[in-house]
């Protein structure tokens, strides 16, 4: 997978997992709530993560609200955002 083709994939994590716990973080960047470049970084923490496949198949099976797993690294972003 090329360096983009793996950004674009934790982008899309980041962006799944916050739609998930009701932060659209487009509007909350829109909203000042959150710079871009925390998101910037927030994807780039998803890139460090060693299993995006697991994260991957919760957010597909999860459909109801809940915390983030134990493991993501981007957990205290998201619940400073969460409503």
């Amino acid at each position: 997978m090329s360096r983009r083709e793996e950004l674009r994939r934790h982008a899309a994590l980041v962006d799944r997992m916050a739609l998930k716990l009701g932060v659209d973080l487009q509007e909350a960047a829109i909203g000042g709530s959150v710079s871009i470049d925390e998101i910037t970084d927030a994807v780039l923490r998803c890139t460090g993560c060693s299993n995006p496949d697991h994260c991957d198949r919760a957010l597909a099976l999860q459909s109801s609200d809940g915390p983030p797993p134990e493991y993501c690294r981007n957990q205290e972003l998201l619940a400073r955002l969460a409503p």
